[in-house]
Parts: C-alpha cells; sequence; structure tokens
C-alpha cells in the first residue's frame, strides 16, 4: 500500500507541474487552460474515488479554469489531506495473554 501511495504522489507532482507549466507560454497558456481544466479534473477523480475525488475534481476543474489559480498545486494538497492530514486511525489490537 505504501507503494501505491507514492505513486500517487509522483503522479500528482507531475498533473501539478503540467498544470503549472501553462503559465511558463505567453498568449497561449490560457487557452492550453480551457483544454487541461477537465482532464486535470478527470484524472483527480480516477486517483482519488468517492466523495472526496468528486470535491477535489470540482476544486481542479475550477482551480485550472480560473486566471492565475494555476499556482496552486491541487494534487499534491489532495495527496496530503487523503494520506497525511486525515489518516485513518488505527484500529485498536488486542493482545490476548495466557496466564499459568
Amino acid at each position: 500500500m505504501k507503494l501505491f501511495k507514492n505513486k500517487l504522489f509522483i503522479k500528482g507532482l507531475a498533473y501539478d507541474l503540467a498544470g503549472m507549466a501553462t503559465i511558463a507560454i505567453p498568449f497561449v497558456g490560457p487557452f492550453l487552460d480551457i483544454l487541461w481544466a477537465p482532464y486535470a479534473a478527470k484524472k483527480m477523480q480516477e486517483m482519488y474515488p468517492g466523495k472526496k475525488g468528486r470535491v477535489a475534481s470540482i476544486l481542479v476543474f475550477l482551480e485550472e479554469i480560473l486566471p492565475g489559480t494555476d499556482v496552486i498545486p491541487t494534487f499534491t494538497l489532495m495527496y496530503l489531506y487523503t494520506y497525511v492530514w486525515k489518516k485513518t486511525p488505527l484500529k485498536p489490537q488486542v493482545i490476548e495473554v495466557e496466564s499459568y
């Protein structure tokens, strides 16, 4: 599972960098955002299924389509939210001890 989480982190960084790269292209960059926003939203939903993924895909779509917000690393923030800040608590373990 740890390897799977690390792959999500690397993919998220790559998608964030691709989304931020459109800032560097003058005049054409904003038009590329129109193409990138739906693709990024679809990838977010595939990477994080369920309700969290749906909400995150809407947020990444808005972040990519609105001008000036490309610098927000949405994929990385979603990874941190899912696997670092909102860790599922560990189940208490029952330890059985034999008495003599």
